[in-house]
């Protein structure tokens, strides 16, 4: 429910800034003449590909046919050459002519005539590089002027259909619409980037290979969106026009590659099955290397491929999430929801990319805003599935260390604190306590009230003795009815006596777990570390086994005598005897 929540918040966010991007690309006092003229345009095909201005502008009226609808035209080797008989503009402003669909255009020419009646090109698209562009710009950009009568714009694009979408915008109307732009296509940038980071920290800090795969396909998704909206040919790589153009069918595939691994490794695909995991890891590697073909031919079969491979990753995903949420991978029904964005807005660039959609905001605009949903609420749903594997494996490692029946820490453990704390000791001039203490009623309770009993009473000794310590101290279950207590930190004498004596007064203290006349008897042993119950050695230091070993001989020699209840162990100097015991 809660990444749910976090679905639906996104979700407005996204729609939000959908809205405040298509009203901000829209400035209020518009001037007279602005907007889409598209379907203003008359329109005609050179199959040639080399007709000249000249011979455009003196072909026959007749060959132009009106732009009477939105169109894709697979061009191939030709050019389309599309005639617009501006409005008459007012003088006042600088007006422009902008081209949407860069990724989608190789070269673009705006003719306008001169006064002396010769022609004049600029040039724009991503065969040139953006910087040797007349008006460098994310999209391709002409300025007209007010009386240069009909403009020419000259289009080519292959193997991809090309499909003009045209607006005639003033010079603050253009400023605004970049300034929206840039703003919008920066924030998602960055929000990327911080999540990017984000992720990194968590693959450090789980050890999971999911946040690797997942940075790698955030990494894929921000140079696609950089080179899809032409930010990248902009900002990044104005002088390298062979890029640009290859940049966006090579982001695409390698994003696509390494969206299909992101979700191998996130659904744990090789648990479920070893022969669609390696389907799956040849489909991922397919597109890591297929740019290189792509790239070497780039014709129409390879676009075809292209697309064919980015329709098939979206159903792979699908059956692969919810395959595995089937088979009991929970967290593969949550990525399905979090990759929804994406599916549901990767048709409108593929479909303008196979020519069945015209260029527009959406197909520009739309895997952009799925992503801007999607990369955040995959994160939260990585973060959730890893804090789960990560406690879980925390239970497993605490079995290893933890006494299965008290929950108490086992010898081994024990024994490595106390050596640091009898280290520390020495270094610091002060002492700890060490306190052994047994059950001694455990059989009696065990032979007249059953074994569960006897457990259960154990279970409340180790509760009673780790509530009479503080949270840095151990409490360690040594054998089947004896516990160890470590107290670190500077101990008076006085202190661990009162200590030893509040062990056996709780243990009297009747319980609900257990019937009222049964009462927890205990016998103590205390000590002094590091210079207590045995003697030093030469070096001066104290073995932990050996004071365990000591400590446990003299808890032996308290159960024999009823009478005792409490035993202290005095230091003992190298080369003398046994002082007297403290008993109580």
């Amino acid at each position: 429910m809660t990444a749910a929540r976090h679905a639906r918040g996104w979700l407005r966010l996204a729609l939000l800034a959908a809205l405040w991007m298509s009203a901000g690309l829209h400035p209020a006092g518009a001037a007279q003449g602005e907007g889409d003229v598209t379907l203003q345009s008359r329109y005609w095909i050179d199959e040639s590909g080399r007709a000249s201005i000249q011979e455009a502008a003196g072909a026959d009226a007749a060959k132009l046919l009106p732009m009477d609808r939105y169109r894709a035209f697979p061009l191939g080797t030709a050019a389309l050459w599309m005639r617009f008989d501006l409005p008459v503009l007012d003088a006042s402003h600088r007006w422009y002519l902008l081209l949407s669909g860069a990724a989608f255009i190789n070269r673009a020419s705006l003719f306008t005539r001169e006064a002396d009646g010769s022609w004049h090109e600029q040039r724009a698209g991503d065969h040139l590089p953006v910087w040797q562009w007349d008006h460098p710009n994310y999209s391709p950009l002409f300025q007209v002027r007010e009386g240069s009568g009909p403009v020419w714009l000259r289009l080519e694009n292959q193997p991809a259909p090309t499909s003009p979408y045209v607006q005639l915008l003033t010079g603050e109307s253009l400023q605004f619409k970049q300034q929206w732009t840039y703003l919008l296509v920066g924030g998602y940038l960055g929000f990327g980037l911080l999540v990017f980071v984000v992720g990194l920290i968590h693959a450090r800090l789980y050890g999971d290979l999911a946040f690797d795969a997942y940075c790698l396909y955030v990494t894929c998704m921000l140079l696609f969106q950089l080179a899809f909206t032409g930010m990248g040919g902009l900002f990044l790589w104005p002088r390298w026009a062979d890029f640009n153009d290859a940049a966006p069918a090579v982001f695409m595939l390698l994003m696509t590659g390494s969206g299909i691994w992101f979700i191998r490794e996130a659904t744990a695909l090789q648990r479920h099955s070893r022969r669609v995991d390696r389907a799956v890891v040849g489909f991922s590697l397919f597109g890591l290397v297929f740019p290189l073909p792509y790239l070497l031919f780039h014709n129409a079969l390879t676009y075809g491929m292209l697309n064919f491979y980015g329709l098939l990753s979206v159903i792979l995903s699908i059956s692969l999430c919810l395959w595995t949420w089937r088979r009991g991978e929970a967290y593969s029904g949550w990525l399905f929801l979090g990759f929804l964005p994406i599916h549901l807005s990767y048709p409108f660039p593929a479909l303008r990319a196979a020519g069945v959609l015209p260029d527009s905001w959406a197909t520009q605009y739309a895997v952009l805003i799925g992503s801007a949903i999607e990369i955040p609420v995959l994160l939260y749903i990585l973060h959730r599935r890893a804090k789960d594997f990560s406690e879980n494996r925390a239970r497993l490692r605490a079995l290893d260390s933890t006494d299965p029946l008290t929950g108490l820490t086992v010898t081994p453990v024990l024994r490595l604190r106390l050596r640091d704390a009898m280290r520390r000791a020495r270094r610091s001039g002060h002492r700890c306590a060490v306190l052994l203490v047994e059950l001694a009623n455990h059989a009696e309770i065990a032979a007249g009230e059953g074994r569960e009993a006897g457990d259960r009473a154990l279970v409340v000794a180790a509760s009673r003795l780790s509530q009479v310590v503080s949270e840095v101290d151990t409490v360690c279950r040594v054998a089947n009815t004896r516990f160890a207590l470590l107290i670190e930190g500077p101990q008076a004498e006085d202190s661990r006596r009162l200590l030893a004596q509040h062990i056996v007064a709780r243990g009297l203290e009747s319980v609900a777990q257990l019937p009222s006349h049964l009462l927890l008897r205990f016998r103590v042993v205390s000590a002094s570390v590091p210079d207590g119950a045995i003697e030093r050695t030469q070096e001066g230091s104290v073995d932990e086994q050996r004071l365990l070993q000591r400590m446990n001989w003299a808890l032996d020699r308290v159960l024999e005598d009823p009478k005792k209840v409490v035993h202290h162990l005095e230091p003992r100097e190298p080369g003398g005897g046994e002082s007297q015991p403290a008993a109580a």
